[in-house]
């Protein structure tokens, strides 16, 4: 894997210390405490919605997405169908209230239906899985460009983190925002780069229409799956039941977007954003998949490695493992070469039967690239050494570092490192935001409006601290991207059928859905960890729509219960 040279260097780092350094002017000196958690209430619609996709759009975005489409097509689109239902239903319920209760945190809604318990514990919930999901957003692309720019994986974590820490305990919200909207720019600049790029590096004779025609014998572009069957984990049914709840939630109850638009000028100004984020995210994140579908057309005329990692390619080579992998090498290497008349003969129609047997071919391919991943897990175990076999968040960095000129490869990795500190920020902003207003302020006497800014420029601070640890003890997972909605789907419907329990369940009062959410939190982490073991089968998705209609139906049971319950505030 190539290593990077001056320009690339040079780029990458103007790019970062400009979005640090404007970040921390623009904003400095916030002393209000509406002015560092709400930004002042000055944002406009077009503001809100590039921060609400930029706090979404991590770094994992652009590392894993397109890796899960070279591996498994388009269909993981459809897990943004319900994001649209999500973003009506938020902008006519959600945003009037928060607006008119001027809360600062989501959380303050429930303390006024319910109680101070429910509202400590959901904010308890939102600070844990959240806390846990910023950690992911620094080490996910620490640790691919930890194999780029052969750094040691825990210095990557701490530069990282602590670049974001800068603006944002300096700044505030506003910062957030105002840095967002800059960081998209270059994300949607270098997306659009990175595909003509690769398209223009097929062969001469290969049109796009061509391209397509490939991508689709190979089964890539299957964009809908309406069947009910829950070993495919993302279907059309799926997307969306369990990816309206699950968005429902994130928009909805998550701090880390409600903040980004409690920051609007207007109640108008905060649906807007919302839905210029609902039009715009599913052709966004189509596109991402589409750039992965490329890169795999790509790689049908050039020959790929059988494993993205390089790290994992060198630990297996000096073990003793490796005539094994050189052996699937290969035969890689004879399966691409078989391929290469295959396409021609498809492409010329000359065999009717062609596209069956560029799926075989790379039905063949599949499989050896599993027995190099075997073989990895083996040497690794060997050796007691830690390497993740699965290379599918290394698909697109490898091509970026290995076919793009130099000068793009430093804008590309501004790309990375730019999603990973924009999501990160805002998940710290709101951390900070959540741990000041919905425990610190709520349990103390009543401090200054100085006190409380600079509270919650400290809880930012230590909330960074605390991601950079977990970061540094994470673990790859079979894909990044499904690690973080995982995470998510098992707190989301939980706490978003709190919401909705005072939104239209008028008779449940505090203690019934206290206890429901307790109940409810145990039983979802036992669902989820019953699948992880094969014991049922329940792709984390629905965890969001079961979730929330469990602690509905408990809570409901309960107060019939207990009809007595004087826990309720108007």
């Amino acid at each position: 894997m190539e290593t990077l040279n001056w320009i690339d260097w040079a780029v990458l780092c103007f790019t970062l210390i400009a979005i640090v350094a404007y970040g921390t002017y623009q904003t400095r000196g916030s002393r209000n405490v509406q002015d560092y958690l709400k930004g002042g209430n000055t944002s406009k619609w077009w503001t809100i919605g590039l921060s609400v996709m930029a706090t979404q759009a991590s770094a994992i975005t652009f590392l894993s997405t397109p890796g899960q489409a070279f591996n498994d097509g388009m269909g993981f689109v459809q897990f943004y169908f319900g994001l649209p239902i999500a973003m009506v239903v938020i902008c006519m319920v959600f945003i009037p209230l928060y607006h008119r209760l001027k809360v600062y945190t989501a959380y303050e809604f429930l303390e006024n239906r319910f109680d101070l318990k429910t509202r400590t514990l959901t904010a308890i919930l939102f600070l844990i899985q959240r806390g846990l999901a910023a950690g992911i957003t620094i080490f996910a692309p620490a640790i691919i460009l930890s194999v780029v720019l052969k750094w040691d994986l825990l210095t990557l974590n701490i530069v990282i983190g602590l670049l974001v820490i800068i603006y944002t305990v300096s700044g505030g919200t506003r910062a957030v925002n105002v840095t967002q909207k800059h960081q998209m720019v270059i994300i949607f600049v270098g997306m659009l780069v990175a595909f003509f790029l690769i398209v223009s590096k097929l062969p001469q004779d290969i049109t796009f229409s061509k391209a397509l025609d490939i991508a689709g014998a190979s089964g890539k572009m299957e964009v809908l799956d309406f069947s009910f069957n829950l070993n495919n984990r993302y279907t059309f049914w799926s997307g969306i039941i369990g990816g309206t709840f699950l968005m429902l939630s994130y928009f909805g109850t998550d701090q880390s977007q409600v903040q980004r638009y409690l920051s609007g000028k207007s109640v108008k100004e905060m649906q807007l954003g919302l839905i210029f984020n609902g039009l715009l995210k599913i052709p966004m994140q189509f596109f991402i998949l589409f750039v992965g579908i490329m890169v795999f057309v790509f790689y049908q005329f050039n020959e790929a490695p059988v494993n993205f990692n390089p790290t994992a390619t060198e630990v297996v080579l000096q073990s003793k493992y490796a005539d094994e992998y050189k052996t699937l090498q290969a035969e890689q290497t004879a399966i691409f070469n078989d391929k290469q008349n295959i396409i021609k003969s498809f492409l010329n129609s000359d065999n009717p039967d062609a596209s069956k047997y560029i799926a075989l071919a790379n039905e063949a391919n599949d499989e050896l690239r599993k027995e190099a991943r075997d073989l990895i897990d083996k040497a690794s175990e060997s050796e007691n050494i830690k390497i993740e076999s699965n290379d599918k968040d290394y698909v697109f960095i490898h091509f970026i570092l290995n076919n793009l000129p130099r000068g793009l490869i430093g804008l590309l990795l501004a790309v990375i490192l730019s999603a990973a500190m924009s999501s990160t920020a805002s998940e710290l902003n709101a951390l900070g935001s959540t741990t000041t207003i919905d425990l610190y302020k709520r349990n103390t006497s009543k401090k200054t409006e100085e006190e409380m800014v600079k509270a919650s420029r400290w809880f930012t601070f230590a909330w960074g601290i605390i991601a950079i640890g977990v970061a540094c003890v994470a673990n790859l997972a079979e894909n990044l991207i499904q690690l973080v909605n995982i995470i998510g789907s098992i707190f989301y419907g939980n706490v978003l059928g709190v919401f909705l329990l005072a939104f239209f369940f008028k008779f449940v009062k505090g203690n019934a859905v206290f206890i429901g959410a307790l109940l409810t939190q145990i039983i979802v982490i036992a669902l989820y960890l019953l699948d992880l073991n094969e014991v049922i089968n329940l792709p984390f998705l629905w965890l969001n729509f079961v979730g929330c209609a469990i602690v509905i139906s408990i809570s409901c049971i309960i107060q019939i219960l207990i009809p007595n319950d004087k826990s309720i505030r108007s």
